[in-house]
């Protein structure tokens, strides 16, 4: 069990609070945000406190440290809050949903894996990956940090992911594909390509290219 603080008072901060209380060991202590966005006292009837200061209130010899954030500019606001934190000192947990089926112990820190997700054997999964609700992970991927999966993805076997991908809800991919980083895939999309390239969008059944690049939108 540890004591936690979690960063964010958005939906995603209310679902951690949901999780983390009904369905792990920890105990949430504080949330915190930016100073510029603190905008409240108390979540859910605990303190909010800048992060800025967190370190003085919440140090990190005592605490660890929990922020789930959104995919917005392609996981690289999660990313930097992530980086900031470590900087600060502090150890991150990770939740696994109780109800997910997980066959790997090679997952890593500050990871939020939603219920009636399906991880296969021999899959390793890096640090600050978010696997929304009803997801099948193959045998033997490799996902690697700052990557997002909506809900209802099909990433098949020996796929490696690189960072900062995003999944829409009901997509497919094929087996032993190699997403560049920062793919996006669309909703819906059916990719059967075997190679992605960096910062690329796919979209369609069978999925094709974009002629944007992933970092020009706005998730």
């Amino acid at each position: 069990m540890a004591k936690v603080v979690v960063f964010g008072t958005a939906l995603v901060g209310e679902l951690a609070h949901f999780y983390l209380t009904t369905d792990s060991p920890h105990e949430i202590v504080a949330f915190t945000v930016e100073r510029e966005y603190l905008k409240e006292e108390t979540f859910k009837g605990l303190p909010v406190v800048p992060f800025e200061d967190v370190v003085s209130l919440y140090p990190p010899s005592e605490y660890k440290f929990f922020a789930p954030l959104s995919e917005r500019k392609m996981n690289q606001i999660r990313a930097r809050v992530y980086a900031d934190a470590k900087e600060k000192g502090y150890e991150f947990i990770s939740y696994i949903s109780s109800k997910a089926t997980v066959l790997t112990d090679k997952i890593g820190e500050n990871c939020f894996i939603l219920e009636d997700n399906t991880i296969q054997p021999f899959v390793e999964i890096g640090n600050n990956v978010v696997l929304w609700s009803g997801n099948h992970i193959g045998h033997h991927g490799v996902i690697k940090d700052h990557v997002y999966f909506t809900s209802h993805v099909v990433l098949s076997g020996r796929c490696i992911v690189e960072p900062y991908c995003f999944f829409g809800v009901n997509a497919t991919i094929r087996d032993g594909v190699h997403l560049g980083e920062g793919t996006l895939i669309a909703m819906g999309a059916n990719l059967t390509a075997k190679k992605t390239e960096d910062w690329s969008i796919w979209k369609g059944n069978p999925a094709q290219k974009a002629n944007v690049s992933s970092k020009d939108i706005n998730l």
